[in-house]
């Protein structure tokens, strides 16, 4: 990456092919769960395109704007900016003017030399736009490479100013937006278009609040961050289709996110060589869409996404044969959050301003894990009229202790998963050791 040079050669902003709501969007007194989320910025993702058929309009860039500006048209908030209403909250002004649109250029690399570089601060630097004004909510970056492929950088906000809460979208919000985008690229009028729900009040608190004693110990809004101790880094593992299959077999028929994550979480505290007395934390953002009643509108737009937790000994979870009965602790976290749960948490969160506490850098304590999964999101569903992505990746992942499951593309045979991982340096060995082997006595 270091000898990668990215050129800019245009940067202009695409509003809405036609008018759209002005108004401010925020949620205060509205759906909490928009405002958990606080100093975290633009998340970077990418995606990379072969053109294999050597089309002459790849990734035009005229028709990429085009479609553009008609998806922002439902999907407005992400043409506003952040800002503050006059009694100083922080909300989204939907004003129209734009999401940012960056055109660069690669000539002296093919995207086959960066399909398998990891999440790094470089890789964001060169391939993901840099949002400025930071107000902006959205911007993406197509960086056209000398073998003819194209790069296609994003950033889109889902945070707030000096830890003030703010509006936020979900990962699957933000999928169905480049669903969209690209259906009207490759079809024009003729794209099947499901528009995004809009109305946040879905998720308002009640009043008043009803706390379900349980919710507490389930859901954990604040994440504690402090200075590592030592270098932390990124590490993929790439995990095979068929050892996904043995992983679940061996977990007694769990889902695949419950496997996979029973299984990094196993093998953390091992390699973090805890005491086996000590108390570790699995948490994980779980989708509420069909969680409360009535469910929400599957194509609801804001963030339906509460962070569970599981907590156990670490003897517990490391004991040789414990894989499966780890897994079944998280499926019970997750079979656990009916309406009523989810309904207490929101009202829990509301009732004390929950705010989070994030940071730019930093780690999680060892006895923490979070996992962040895209696992049956559709992130491959991106084809803009030149077939789909050959990866799809997160861009960057600076946070020690976060793990993020990815399915597979085309690039890497699909059907597996990508395990991306950010934790301590001086331990990223082992933990690699031990899920290959751990891996190996499923099959």
């Amino acid at each position: 990456m270091e000898d990668m040079k990215v050129r800019v050669v245009e940067s202009s902003f695409v509003a809405p092919s036609e008018r759209t709501p002005r108004k401010g969007l925020w949620l205060v007194r509205a759906c909490s769960l928009d405002l958990l989320i606080a100093k975290r910025g633009h998340t970077p993702t990418f995606y990379l395109f072969h053109n294999n058929d050597a089309a002459s309009d790849f990734f035009d860039v005229a028709r990429l704007k085009a479609a553009m500006a008609k998806a922002l048209v439902a999907f407005y908030p992400l043409a506003g900016r952040l800002g503050v209403d006059s009694s100083g909250r922080v909300e989204i002004d939907c004003n129209g003017k734009g999401a940012l649109f960056v055109v660069a250029r690669a000539d002296d690399i093919t995207i086959d030399e960066i399909k398998d570089v990891k999440p790094s601060p470089e890789l964001r630097r060169q391939l993901v736009p840099r949002i400025e004004p930071s107000s902006v909510v959205m911007g993406v970056q197509v960086t056209f490479f000398k073998c003819g492929g194209v790069a296609l950088g994003t950033a889109l906000h889902h945070a707030s100013i000096d830890l003030i809460r703010v509006p936020t979208i979900d990962a699957t919000s933000a999928f169905h937006f480049f669903q969209t985008w690209s259906a009207l690229s490759r079809d024009g009028d003729h794209a099947a278009v499901e528009l995004p729900c809009h109305d946040r009040t879905l998720l308002r608190a009640r009043s008043p609040p009803i706390i379900h004693p349980d919710a507490l110990s389930m859901f954990h809004p604040k994440l504690t961050f402090s200075n590592p101790s030592g270098p932390i880094t990124t590490q993929v593992f790439s995990i095979s289709k068929d050892q996904v299959t043995s992983l679940k077999r061996g977990c007694g028929g769990a889902s695949t996110f419950c496997a996979l994550s029973a299984l990094v979480w196993r093998c953390a505290c091992a390699a973090r060589r805890l005491p086996p007395d000590v108390e570790a934390r699995l948490t994980f953002s779980a989708n509420i869409r069909r969680r409360v009643t009535p469910p929400l509108p599957e194509r609801y737009f804001g963030n339906a996404y509460l962070r569970v937790g599981v907590a156990a000994t670490v003897q517990d979870v490391i004991a040789p044969q414990a894989l499966a009965s780890v897994a079944g602790r998280i499926g019970g976290a997750i079979r656990r959050m009916d309406d009523e749960m989810v309904r207490s948490a929101i009202d829990y969160f509301e009732a004390e301003e929950m705010s989070g506490h994030w940071a730019a850098t930093g780690t999680r304590p060892m006895t923490e894990l979070h996992v962040t999964s895209w696992l049956g999101m559709p992130v491959y569903d991106a084809d803009f009229g030149w077939g789909p992505p050959l990866v799809m990746s997160r861009a960057e992942s600076n946070l020690g202790g976060f793990v993020h499951l990815v399915s597979d593309g085309p690039a890497y045979g699909g059907g597996g998963v990508r395990v991306i991982t950010c934790m301590e340096a001086a331990n990223v060995k082992e933990l690699e050791h031990l899920l290959y082997q751990d891996l190996a006595r499923c099959i």
